[in-house]
């Protein structure tokens, strides 16, 4: 019977949710920004390297 209400307890537990939830967030947000710095500095060396050879 313990053990019954113990794990009824445990799994109405939400207190740790948020933090995860803001976790998972904080991730989603770090992977757009490498993504979108991946992207540009691809195109910025391009761009950097071209402006080098005509100026050669």
């Amino acid at each position: 019977m313990k053990l019954k209400s113990t794990l009824a307890a445990f799994a109405a537990d939400e207190s740790g949710a948020t933090a995860i939830e803001y976790g998972l967030i904080a991730a989603g947000i770090a992977l757009a920004i490498i993504e979108v710095i991946y992207a540009l500095g691809t195109n910025l060396v391009a761009k950097l390297q071209a402006l080098a050879t005509a100026l050669k």
